[in-house]
């Protein structure tokens, strides 16, 4: 018999769903919640109901957005030869605080997994290849993970997308910043001599 209310209950299983909440930091969320203000909890329930209502994904790359084209798709400053093919909207999040890539983006929206039903289909490739037709893109960037479905979807995209004058990369995989070459597993040390660059 659980000694906390069945409303306090119900609210920790519904936090206890969100990626990366636990079961104890689902109590510990809605113990805070439920001791709080009425109207922080208010303006907190509001802004989670206002941004899931106004945010979409951009019709043209797929991005998380309030208007479509994204600020992204919009910007002429940005490099729009370049495309960064992602799996997940959020991805783009990533890839945009690393600073360093100035061009667009496509979402794939998943991987190819026969495992999980997930066919090519059931991905945004006809959208890109749409894009392909209209946009003066020259080069695509891969920015798959390196699990056997992200290895044979870019494998997969690099086929069916090659065309004259398209250059098709795969983003280098290899050590995390400040780490030692001691705490790397053969994989990431296998794909970090095959990404090595020329240093002079």
């Amino acid at each position: 018999m659980s000694l906390l209310p069945d409303s306090i209950t119900t609210l920790i299983a519904a936090l206890s769903r969100l990626p990366g909440v636990g079961p104890r930091s689902a109590e510990r969320i809605a113990l805070h919640l439920v001791q709080a203000e009425t109207g922080v909890v208010k303006q907190l329930a509001d802004a989670i109901i206002t941004a899931r209502e106004r945010i979409s994904f951009c019709t043209t790359c797929g991005a998380l957005t309030e208007k479509s084209p994204c600020p992204i798709c919009d910007d002429a400053r940005r490099d729009g030869s370049l495309i960064c093919l992602v799996e997940r909207a959020v991805d783009i999040l990533s890839v945009e605080k690393s600073g360093t890539f100035h061009g667009k983006f496509h979402v794939l929206g998943g991987k190819i997994s026969p495992l999980d039903g997930i066919e090519p289909e059931d991905l945004q490739i006809a959208e890109l290849e749409k894009r392909l037709a209209t946009e003066p893109i020259k080069e695509i960037v891969i920015a798959l993970g390196t699990d056997v479905e992200g290895d044979a979807t870019s494998f997969y995209l690099a086929k069916r997308l090659a065309r004259a004058g398209l250059r098709i990369s795969r983003i280098a995989f290899g050590l995390p910043a400040g780490s030692g070459i001691e705490f790397a597993d053969e994989l990431t040390l296998s794909r970090a001599l095959e990404g090595r660059r020329e240093m002079l």
